[in-house]
């Protein structure tokens, strides 16, 4: 007895510590965050012990946590008509609101999910619940693109799913059959699906077969450039939940088939290095001294390494592929796209990636909307749902639809 009242305070002690984090003063829902950020960090090392020894690769085992997790919370709507589909072969769920008096045509949203490009699905309760709210809100048929994810496929492969899937949806024929305004249609995504998003939607510019092209797009704290690893929010976040460094950085590697070795040369920004050749030509399109304003570069130095390791690229272009890193797009192609609303969050590593592109893209005179949220952090959108229910959610969801609302 004597032994239980000494181990019951240690392990108390012990799990304190695993849980706490220091966070800046102004995150929502501090404590529950760290609560949210050990428990992926408990599964994650869970993962990657079962990987190393060679059971099954991580990022598999790691999904079917999460879907065995979400086969606890069932989302369903009565008045939301849920469907899957093949468009083009690649796997959709598609949300449609009920007819409204005599109205013929409806509004669209083309959602597709984040999760490095790895984890997650447009099935989970957690993009179920957004999409179905999205439908509801804005009386809009709502299309959630489930592409391909690392390891069964790498880039472009999950590009490649999300252009087809969309190419399909905008034809005419298919866009009768589900009542959608042709007009009034938006690509949107989070995270490494505002990745997918903002790739799609710059070649989908450049289509000139295509009749219909989208009105809006609407990207959720979206990564995307693999160029600079220290941009301000990288620095100031390098260890915040739910998406430290180099864990975006291990996203990276996966998405582009990359080696876990580099990532230590990627986080210095060796791959990027003023003697790398190919990389001098898009240095000037990601310059964040002249894209960020003063409350995000604070007092923030870039990191340039004068000699790095030129073989990085030859071995991943993917690095320097716009279709990978939509943020290196040239000047002509982002004046092609449409109006654009990007949400950050301050306390996430991508806050930078999103502030660059609205920057460029208003530039390039496309209208945007910057919304930025100072007490929220990366992949707060999707958490509105208990136990993982953060107010943070539901305002960043709110004012996104809002937007969506407004402009579609």
């Amino acid at each position: 007895m004597r032994a239980a009242w000494v181990l019951l305070p240690a392990l108390a002690a012990l799990s304190a510590y695993y849980v706490y984090l220091p966070l800046p003063g102004a995150v929502s829902d501090p404590w529950k965050l760290m609560l949210l950020d050990a428990t992926f960090r408990a599964v994650q090392q869970t993962c990657h012990l079962i990987h190393y020894l060679r059971l099954s690769h991580h990022l598999i085992v790691l999904n079917y946590l999460i879907c065995t997790f979400d086969k606890l919370k069932s989302v369903s709507s009565e008045d939301i008509k849920i469907t899957d589909a093949v468009f083009d072969g690649v796997e959709v769920r598609v949300f449609e609101p009920p007819a409204k008096g005599d109205e013929s045509l409806k509004r669209s949203v083309v959602y597709i999910h984040g999760g490095g490009w790895a984890l997650a699905s447009a099935r989970t309760s957690l993009y179920n619940n957004l999409c179905r709210i999205m439908a509801e809100s804005l009386n809009a048929v709502v299309v959630s693109v489930e592409y391909r994810l690392v390891p069964e496929v790498c880039f472009p492969e999950q590009y490649h799913d999300a252009l087809r899937a969309t190419k399909h949806f905008l034809q005419p024929d298919v866009l009768a059959e589900y009542s959608v305004d042709p007009s009034r249609i938006a690509i949107s995504g989070d995270s490494a699906g505002g990745n997918l998003a903002a790739a799609v939607c710059q070649q989908l510019s450049k289509d000139e077969d295509l009749t219909v092209r989208p009105k809006l797009q609407a990207l959720i704290y979206p990564v995307l450039q693999a160029f600079d690893f220290n941009t301000p929010s990288y620095q100031q976040n390098m260890n915040m939940p739910v998406l430290p460094r180099y864990v975006m950085v291990n996203y990276w590697i996966d998405y582009i088939n990359g080696d876990y070795g580099l990532a230590h040369e990627l986080l210095i920004n060796n791959h990027t290095a003023l003697n790398v050749g190919r990389a001098l030509s898009f240095r000037a399109r990601l310059n964040w001294t002249s894209l960020l304003p003063p409350s995000f570069k604070k007092s923030y130095q870039p990191v340039v390494q004068t000699t790095g390791t030129a073989a990085i690229v030859e071995r991943l272009p993917a690095l320097l592929d716009v279709r990978a890193v939509p943020l290196l797009a040239d000047d002509a192609t982002l004046a092609r796209q449409p109006r654009t609303y990007v949400l950050t969050c301050e306390n996430d590593v991508l806050r930078d990636d999103g502030a660059m592109y609205a920057k460029r893209l208003e530039r390039a005179g496309v209208p945007v909307t910057l919304d930025h949220f100072h007490d929220c952090f990366h992949g707060c959108m999707i958490f509105t749902v208990w136990p993982t229910d953060f107010s943070a959610g539901v305002q960043t969801r709110n004012s996104y639809i809002k937007w969506l609302d407004e402009n579609l």
